[in-house]
């Protein structure tokens, strides 16, 4: 799988998930909208007040390469997605970031998922350098 810098998103992008994100089921529509240049925030359409923090992971993380099945790129429609990684605020302390279960995004067609990676040691809560 190659991987698409998230520099192509748009300031703001209408996700569809291919399938519920973890937790979130049944909600599949979202704005995706930059906060920063490094950080997004995504915002359930049909649920007030669902909203997830985004970063792509390279520019914290450059070794974080994760391996997607076949079977999620088919689903997804691409072989080259963009990569984002759920933020989780620190509370005091640093924020981490998840990167065993990475937003995919075909920056085509809006087409999203959020996978959980098999056989992974990447940690759910990685602190998320400064």
């Amino acid at each position: 799988m190659t991987t698409t810098t998230t520099t192509a998103l748009e300031t703001e992008a209408a996700l569809h998930f291919v399938t519920p994100p973890p937790g979130l089921s049944p909600l599949t529509e979202f704005a995706l909208s930059a906060v920063t240049e490094e950080l997004y925030s995504l915002r359930a359409v049909d649920a007030d007040g669902v909203r997830l923090f985004l970063v792509d992971p390279r520019p914290y993380f450059p070794e974080y390469a994760p391996r997607v099945s076949e079977e999620v790129l088919e689903e997804l429609g691409t072989t080259d997605p963009a990569v984002l990684v759920v933020v989780r605020p620190g509370e005091g302390q640093a924020p981490t970031a998840n990167l065993l279960a990475p937003v995919l995004v075909d920056l085509a067609t809006g087409a999203a998922v959020q996978t959980i990676l098999e056989n992974s040691d990447e940690p759910l809560r990685a602190p998320l350098p400064r």
